[in-house]
């Protein structure tokens, strides 16, 4: 985090109450000197989510989802950091940065802060219509397609008129100009540059935004005219298709709660899955689907059932999206559709019982992609695609992962296999952990006492030092915590910290406190278990040495001594 990054944090922290904007999500209730709810980030009814008011810290401790109000604001919405702390620094009044503001992003800000305005504008207008006597058509389509009124209310769909000029009009007369109306995606222009409304005879589908503003638009015809079945929103200032998911404003609180989406092409196919109770359900805006898209998805599930027609088109797309999905290493399954059946029709004609099946029998993502290139490609393509999907991983370790399955499923050598892309042999589990020896069961329970007891109580670092506590240290995680609380302090040091730092800090300081008898009881514990730890290791260390004397001296004197030694050692561990 920059200089910058984090006053603007400590900013906003001073300014925005995490426990309220929590209450935004979920129903808090007071429980001693905590808030605690069910936690949003996992399907669960115990209040196990807490929050620490006074320091600003969340915990849950089914999931162990834990942080500060970037992090709550940024996990429950899905957004990267930067994201988050722009939209939070709005919302406080915090201004981003410490240098002079350039006048060009300043009209771009305020460009911005006007497309949303007209966006908002253009949604009530588009709703009203529906409801008006020009909108009776749309609203018979709406109930041929079995639409129920609950889901055009909560998708805020709307009917665009007939007419050229009906949004461009009303636009005006609120003081906006074409030509900002246009830049912004809801007028057209012709090659004279006459500017008309873009959405004409539509029904309107809203897209928004993770803080639920509308940001673009879908229309599709509802008859058969001689035009595009779909059109959306040209890319703006404040959007771009292959950044956003149809509905998943609607759905981010479900699939946080699943742990998993639904994840579609079309928009009827989106509100079909909401009215039949899958309310993890978005969609794709018009393209195929993109890493941000991945990406944006990724910030609410690992688990995602891709879902698609069952023809040639369908199944190609298939294939690419589960790339994507497990070269990030989620979880995902491909659920295609019967021939001639669609998401919309199957659960309007079949209904929930027979999608459910056909979800459930559906292969996972890798078992899809063996299945088709196995089917489909030659030897060369096949050896090809699995080149370049192992050398798309983000993160190394998966491939040891992925290239077993592979080998296995297309009928490859693992060994030919991993050589042939230049991967390490298999390793067993202790020597991935290279660089951590391996601990006893006791050393690292005590490791883990030493540092839950450092985080409640920082100031005790130095005095633990001096009795040695960081020779318990053998985990990475713990010699490097231990450091960054030297270097920077327990004010400063959780902005260094590593997410699995940061969880155990977060969680011990959400815990309720500890009288102060018991901080120096379990003081006093951590003394005399370091000062045991500590001589049976002076013990060691002379045992050694002895045996070495005694080697090179080669002499019975020498042997005397080691024997006296152990039996003088032997009584000293003896009392411990």
């Amino acid at each position: 985090m920059s200089g910058h990054d984090n006053s603007a944090v400590q900013a906003i922290k001073s300014r925005l109450n995490l426990a309220e904007l929590a209450r935004r999500y979920v129903e808090l209730r007071r429980i001693g000197n905590r808030w605690m709810a069910p936690c949003p980030f996992h399907q669960e009814t115990k209040p196990s989510f807490s929050i620490n008011e006074e320091e600003g810290f969340f915990y849950c401790f089914g999931c162990q989802a834990s942080g500060d109000i970037i992090d709550f604001y940024s996990r429950i919405n899905g957004l990267e950091f930067r994201e988050a702390l722009e939209q939070l620094a709005e919302e406080a009044g915090v201004t981003l940065g410490q240098r002079q503001a350039d006048p060009r992003e300043e009209q771009e800000r305020k460009f911005r802060s006007r497309c949303y305005e007209m966006y908002e504008l253009a949604t009530k207008h588009f709703r009203r219509n529906l409801q008006s006597a020009a909108g009776a058509e749309c609203r018979s389509y709406i109930a041929d397609r079995g639409i129920p009124d609950e889901i055009v209310s909560s998708f805020e769909l709307g009917w665009s008129k007939r007419e050229w000029a009906a949004l461009s009009d009303e636009l005006q007369r609120a003081g906006y100009a074409p030509r900002d109306a246009t830049r912004a995606g809801l007028l057209s222009s012709n090659d004279s540059g006459r500017m008309y409304d873009r959405f004409r005879g539509r029904l309107i589908f809203p897209i928004k935004n993770l803080s639920g503003k509308v940001i673009a638009f879908g229309g599709r015809i509802i008859s058969s005219e001689d035009q595009a079945k779909y059109i959306n929103s040209s890319d703006s200032t404040i959007y771009k298709k292959g950044d956003h998911l149809y509905g998943l404003y609607q759905a981010r609180r479900s699939i946080s709660q699943h742990k998993r989406a639904l994840l579609t092409e079309g928009y009827m196919d989106v509100l079909a899955l909401h009215q039949f109770g899958h309310t993890n359900a978005c969609g794709v805006l018009g393209t195929a689907l993109t890493e941000a898209q991945v990406k944006r998805l990724g910030g609410f599930c690992s688990h995602v059932d891709l879902l698609f027609d069952g023809d040639g088109p369908g199944r190609k797309a298939a294939l690419r999206s589960c790339e994507m999905m497990l070269v990030k290493g989620m979880d995902c399954r491909v659920v295609l559709m019967p021939e001639g059946e669609d998401i919309d029709s199957l659960l309007h004609q079949q209904g929930a019982q027979a999608f459910r099946e056909l979800t459930e029998s559906a292969p996972d993502g890798l078992e899809y992609c063996i299945r088709t290139l196995r089917d489909s490609y030659s030897p060369r393509e096949i050896l090809d695609w699995t080149a370049a999907f192992l050398r798309q991983l983000d993160r190394p370790d998966l491939a040891s992962f992925y290239v077993t399955r592979l080998a296995g499923g297309l009928g490859l050598q693992e060994a030919d296999l991993r050589a042939s892309l230049s991967l390490p042999a298999g390793r067993n589990r202790q020597q991935r952990a290279a660089g951590n020896r391996v601990q006893t069961g006791k050393e690292k329970k005590l490791e883990m006492h030493l540092m839950e007891f450092l985080v409640r109580f920082p100031h005790h670092i130095s005095n633990l030092q001096a009795r040695g506590a960081e020779e318990v240290l053998v985990s990475r995680w713990a010699r490097d915590m231990w450091d960054k609380l030297l270097a920077f302090g327990a004010d400063e040091a959780p902005n260094h910290f590593s997410e699995e730092q940061k969880a155990l800090w977060i969680r011990c300081r959400v815990a309720s406190p500890i009288p102060a008898e018991n901080e120096r009881q379990e003081l006093e514990d951590l003394y005399s278990k370091l000062a045991e730890l500590n001589q049976k290791e002076q013990s060691r260390m002379m045992l050694a040495a002895l045996r070495q004397l005694s080697s090179d001296a080669n002499s019975e004197a020498g042997f005397e001594l080691l024997r006296a030694m152990k039996d003088n050692l032997g009584r000293s561990d003896g009392q411990h």
